[in-house]
């Protein structure tokens, strides 16, 4: 079906609330994981290559205000696969259980990838998972994913040269003798200026090359029926490991690169060049991404292909390990991953859909990851009436060209890195509490207000000129959350108590 024709069917088939299955779009939802605003070349990146991500912008719509679901991995991913805001969420702060893995997702909670089940789609999940383990409620294979390749703890996803990962229920083996840990050290006698000290942090397999051609075998096999594909990479995530032919291209800038040591008792694998190895790693997603672009392309699915392109945070903050302000990572931005301040939540996000997304087009409305699961489920046209008890917000409308009103707040807490709360109203104000966590201190319930209009650096709180703008974010900071047993937040739970 041509592209002009298959846009008149789909929009009559949302209009009819009826959508033939022949007609019902793919959906490739890739994830990059902690990759910061400014880190893409159609971001304003100058120092790294991204150019098959940044093609996919310009065939599609790129988003200048797009919030992820929090500062870190879990309880950001929560908010994607449930369509609820860290409030309402079962996840809110990463959390470690045994024998590996993360906080679970709760049984009753209904994913993103159930929903597509029920309409058909063969769903699968290729990378870091990081929401429940083998044997909770929360293992992908029983949210809905038929099929499940990566790593399932977020732990474990520190190493790109593990010696296992997952295949659906059972290990998979890599062929590295032995697997190189994502926290390491030199061995005692080390030389941290010769480069062959370095040699014991590289691996022969690398897994992000498996997960990428699990993903494509996926959309080899399921060609012929609607599929949703999530792909959560683990790229450009620390550790620094990178396959050195990846690396060669960048080694030939001669940046002033001074290796990163591991100076701490704790940290991530030393590497020679941290600066060359950090850019390589993004220019390898790049390269994932074209694959599975022109996988699509090559099967005839473009246009019948929905591909959006996001982050689950912002940049790390390990400044040893990647040089965020050597490549301008988050920009003009105001913090790091771990922050609700924009830098740590504020993350690229590009929808390509060919025929039905205009191209060249740049939307600075207010989204978060809670608005994905409304709007790809009215994408699909599916017919049910939503689910009670979501945050999102459908966007389908913008992506289809058509004017929205504006998103009248986002609400945002993490009980993580001093404990912080955050709410934006419309598109111009911005509400920030942090250190709410503070010992046997009293918290500092204090909000500062940002104009991000004026001032999209956060550099000026005028929390004292605009009351009633305090007062309107106060009642929502109230409002817009129930208390989790399993994410204590004492001092936000005190004031939902009152």
């Amino acid at each position: 079906m041509k592209a002009p024709a298959l846009f008149a069917a789909v929009i009559l088939s949302l209009m009819s609330g009826v959508m033939r299955a022949e007609e019902r779009p793919n959906v490739i939802f890739i994830l990059a994981d902690d990759l910061g605003y400014r880190e893409l070349g159609c971001y304003g990146q100058e120092k790294i290559r991204t150019p098959r991500i940044d093609a996919l912008a310009a065939g599609g719509m790129r988003f200048t205000r797009a919030y992820a679901g929090n500062a870190v991995c879990a309880p950001s991913r929560c908010v994607l696969m449930t369509g609820k805001h860290p409030g309402h969420a079962t996840v809110r702060d990463n959390r470690s259980v045994e024998p590996e893995g993360q906080h679970p997702l709760r049984a009753d909670e209904v994913t993103l990838a159930e929903l597509f089940k029920k309409q058909g789609y063969a769903c699968g999940v290729f990378g870091k998972w990081g929401l429940g383990n083998k044997w909770s409620t929360g293992n992908p294979s029983r949210r809905g994913f038929d099929r499940f390749f990566g790593y399932n703890c977020q732990a474990h996803a520190h190493s790109y040269y593990p010696a296992t990962l997952w295949s659906d229920e059972s290990l998979f083996p890599l062929k590295n003798d032995p697997p190189v840990p994502g926290h390491a050290g030199f061995p005692a006698g080390a030389d941290p200026a010769d480069p062959a000290s370095y040699a014991i942090f590289k691996g022969q397999d690398y897994a992000p090359d498996h997960i990428n051609g699990a993903a494509l075998d996926f959309i080899r096999t399921h060609r012929n029926e609607p599929f949703f594909l999530y792909y959560p990479s683990l790229i450009p995530h620390v550790a620094l490991h990178v396959p050195d032919e990846d690396l060669e291209p960048y080694l030939a800038e001669k940046w002033r690169d001074p290796p990163f040591t591991r100076s701490k008792a704790y940290g991530y694998t030393p590497h020679f060049t941290p600066r060359a190895a950090y850019a390589a790693m993004i220019t390898r997603l790049d390269t994932y991404v074209g694959r599975v672009v022109d996988l699509v392309e090559e099967l005839g699915l473009t246009e019948r292909t929905i591909v959006v392109f996001t982050s689950d945070n912002g940049t790390t903050h390990l400044g040893e390990e990647v040089d965020y302000q050597f490549f301008a990572s988050v920009g003009e931005l105001r913090g790091l991953k771990g922050e609700l301040f924009e830098g740590g939540i504020r993350v690229p996000q590009i929808v390509n859909w060919p025929g039905t997304i205009a191209p060249g087009g740049v939307s600075d409305d207010v989204m978060g990851f809670e608005d994905w699961l409304p709007t790809l489920m009215e994408l699909i046209g599916r017919q049910e009436a939503p689910r009670p008890g979501l945050d999102g917000k459908s966007i389908a409308a913008l992506l289809r060209g058509e004017s929205m009103p504006e998103r009248e707040f986002l609400y945002r807490e993490f009980p993580g890195y001093g404990g912080q709360q955050a709410v934006w109203l419309g598109s111009r104000w911005k509400g920030i509490r942090t250190e709410l966590k503070r010992g046997a201190k009293e918290p500092d319930l204090t909000i500062r207000l940002y104009d991000l209009i004026a001032d999209p650096s956060e550099g000026r709180d005028v929390a004292g000129e605009h009351p009633d703008v305090v007062a309107r974010i106060t009642a929502l900071m109230a409002s817009e959350r129930i208390p989790s047993t399993s994410f204590p937040f004492p001092a936000l739970d005190a004031l939902s108590a009152k």
